[in-house]
């Protein structure tokens, strides 16, 4: 056939998107590095089920994003199991040290919660990697760490990312030894395209491999129980708490020893016939779903998609939500949520009432009136700048064979507390994500749970088909993760299309980590959201700033959805980020 012929027989249009949507039968991972994802499709592929793929990934990102997330960090969790069709959650958060008071900030620290390891809670992700594998998995904690003992032993390539968020924060590892032998060796960041080793780190993991090795003869049960009494009994939790003994911290081998993760049920909400799962509000998770609430009564598509109508509802949703977070949200077991209410169709309707479809609040709306609740606190603004610094995270999800789902979003940065010496670990710092204000619902209290930015999604469609999707970005997290949903469901746009529309971002309420900066207004926009809708949000009273094009600030949100009927899995990896897909 002549080449013009050929020409014109072949369609012209253009890509759909910057990456194409991965599709496959079998199973399917995606995560928040390449290389994690890769570990997880080994499992799938030598016969694991999603948990084990699942938990296999989410330890190697505390390996190859280990600027972001922390072996011995935070790992909130949803399982989807298939047969028996049910969500649950496990919340993989540590608790304050039985030593912390209510008052201790506020009295010795001028109210801030500050950097090292006096914001250190109990590691909380240890535990429940492996209670995952116990419960729901089929294999050794030796076998899912194989690949992030790997990475951290010999090695692994540095990354644009990685290398710039070290760089950017080189000050903050100089300020401890142990920190800067790791993170900044020949005394500096590592450059792009060097091989990063985390021996220490590869040592500790090792350890807790070889104890449940030792251990496997009394059967699977008794290894998992060697690997976890290896971190929270052993040698690991010795260092630990030797280290807070020299440095004035307040972690004890009672607090490590005595941890245990929940296993509890989710929050849920439908919206369009879709059933929408979040971990409950000792985390942000429901805030999800509140924005979902809220605009369940709107007819979205109409007003097209990043249009300046949609965005501007769409914003002013966020910010009401928010509201409710700041008042409400905390340890359930330490604070009276009326999570019922937040969540009910009546009351989002309340909250709807409260959109002006013309003007921006100016600030952060007021929470919502909830009977035998006292609603408002005083705010002090900051300069927008400030809430642009949020500390990070990663993400990972997991379809198998038979259907079963894995979700999460293991989290806690290295450059705001020390390496323990010896262990590669940087305990979880998500103290910060406290208030030291004892009138605040996540106040600081011994044996607490902070209030996690972290928070896995799991959607069920109307035919029963799974769809797993989560995002780091601290605040943002919730909003990346409502646009994407909002693309697929309301838009149809396919998982890839999904994750790269370009999105906008509100700071108009205090940002979850300390110092608890406080933007009114500020609304960043990525500059792909045309021009006149920038302009149009600026008239209505949002305080706009210009994001470039992609900018990995805006979240890098990995999403998989299973179409039952299909049978085919389809996969959305953000390129904002080192995000990748891998399944067949």
């Amino acid at each position: 056939m002549p080449s013009d012929s050929l020409s014109q027989s072949l369609p012209l249009a253009g890509i759909e998107s910057l990456r194409p949507v991965l599709l496959g039968t079998r199973h399917m991972a995606v995560a928040g590095h390449y290389g994690a994802a890769h570990a997880a499709f080994a499992i799938l592929e030598s016969g694991g089920n999603a948990v084990d793929a699942g938990v296999a990934a989410g330890i190697a990102l505390g390996v190859l994003q280990s600027d972001l997330v922390n072996v011995a960090g935070v790992a909130p969790i949803m399982i989807y199991r298939a047969r028996e069709r049910d969500v649950l959650t496990i919340s993989g958060l540590g608790t304050w040290p039985h030593a912390v008071t209510p008052d201790l900030f506020q009295k010795r620290h001028g109210g801030k919660i500050p950097e090292g390891v006096l914001r250190t809670v109990v590691p909380g992700a240890p535990d429940a990697w492996i209670t995952a594998l116990e419960a729901y998995g089929t294999m050794s904690f030796g076998d899912c760490a194989a690949a992030a003992i790997r990475f951290a032993s010999h090695g692994f390539p540095m990354y644009a990312l990685m290398s710039d968020l070290i760089d950017m924060h080189a000050a903050d590892y100089a300020r401890w030894p142990s920190s800067a032998a790791v993170y900044l060796p020949n005394g500096r960041a590592p450059r792009r395209g060097e091989i990063f080793v985390q021996a220490d780190l590869g040592r500790t993991l090792q350890y807790m491999a070889d104890q449940e090795k030792a251990a496997s003869g009394k059967g699977r049960a008794a290894g998992l129980t060697a690997a976890r009494d290896a971190f929270y009994r052993g040698d690991i939790a010795r260092a630990v708490v030797a280290y807070h003994n020299a440095n004035d911290g307040l972690m004890t081998e009672q607090d490590m020893g005595e941890f245990r993760v929940a296993i509890e049920p989710p929050v849920t909400m439908r919206f369009a016939g879709i059933d929408m799962y979040a971990c409950g509000p000792w985390c942000q998770g429901p805030v999800l779903l509140q924005m979902l609430g809220v605009l369940a009564g709107i007819d979205l598509k109409r007003m097209g998609h990043n249009s300046l109508d949609y965005a501007h509802v769409v914003t002013e949703a966020i910010k009401l939500a928010f509201a409710d977070r700041e008042r409400y949200y905390g340890d359930p077991r330490f604070v009276n949520v009326p999570i019922e209410t937040l969540l009910s169709d009546a009351y989002a309707q309340s909250r709807r009432a409260m959109l002006r479809p013309d003007q921006a609040w100016p600030e952060m709306p007021p929470a919502g009136e909830i009977r035998g609740f006292v609603s408002g606190r005083s705010l002090t603004a900051t300069a927008h700048g400030a809430a642009a610094g949020a500390r990070d995270t990663s993400y990972v999800c997991v379809v198998d064979k038979d259907g079963n789902v894995f979700s999460a979003t293991p989290s806690d940065p290295s450059f705001d507390t020390p390496v323990i010496p010896g262990t590669g670990l940087c305990p979880s710092s998500r103290g910060s994500q406290n208030w030291a204000d004892q009138t605040h619902a996540s106040s600081v209290a011994p044996g607490k749970r902070p209030r996690l930015t972290p928070s896995p999604a799991l959607a069920i469609l109307p035919d029963g088909s799974p769809m797993p999707f989560g995002t780091p970005g601290g605040d943002v997290q919730a909003q990346a993760m409502l646009q994407v949903f909002l693309n697929m469901m309301v838009f149809d746009m396919n998982p890839q299309q999904a994750v790269e529309a370009p999105r906008f971002v509100s700071y108009s309420f205090p940002d979850s980590f300390e110092p608890h900066s406080y933007s009114p207004g500020v609304l960043y926009v990525e500059s792909r959201v045309p021009q006149p809708v920038r302009d149009g949000l600026a008239v209505r009273g949002h305080k706009i700033v210009d994001w470039p094009d992609f900018v990995w600030r805006a979240g890098a949100v990995c999403v998989l959805r299973a179409d039952r009927t299909s049978g085919v899995i389809s996969a959305g990896a953000d390129p904002r980020r080192p995000c990748y897909a891998v399944g067949w």
